[in-house]
């Protein structure tokens, strides 16, 4: 038998907060067009991500995969650091 492989569902996004143990909200941007206008509109989507290490900041730009269901809202979990955010004194 030939075995599927599973597609794993990746998103970019920007982290907004961290305040949570081991869990940080990421905002996901898209576009997309309007259907009766025509013009492409920005709309954007929290997700709720488990971050293991506790070690991402917000302003932080993280790639996240979707995965196994941690809890009730929390089933897409970082996968690496795309970019820190540059802190301020």
């Amino acid at each position: 038998m030939a075995e599927t492989k599973k597609i794993m569902r990746t998103l970019l996004g920007k982290v907004e907060s961290n305040k949570m143990e081991k869990t940080v909200t990421v905002r996901v941007p898209r576009l997309v067009k309007h259907p009766v206008v025509g013009k492409i509109i920005k709309l954007s989507t929290k997700v709720l991500a488990h971050d293991e290490k506790n070690e991402i900041n917000e302003g932080d730009l993280v790639e996240i995969t979707e995965g196994k269901p941690v809890s009730k809202s929390k089933s897409w979990v970082v996968t690496k650091i795309v970019s820190k955010a540059v802190q301020e004194k």
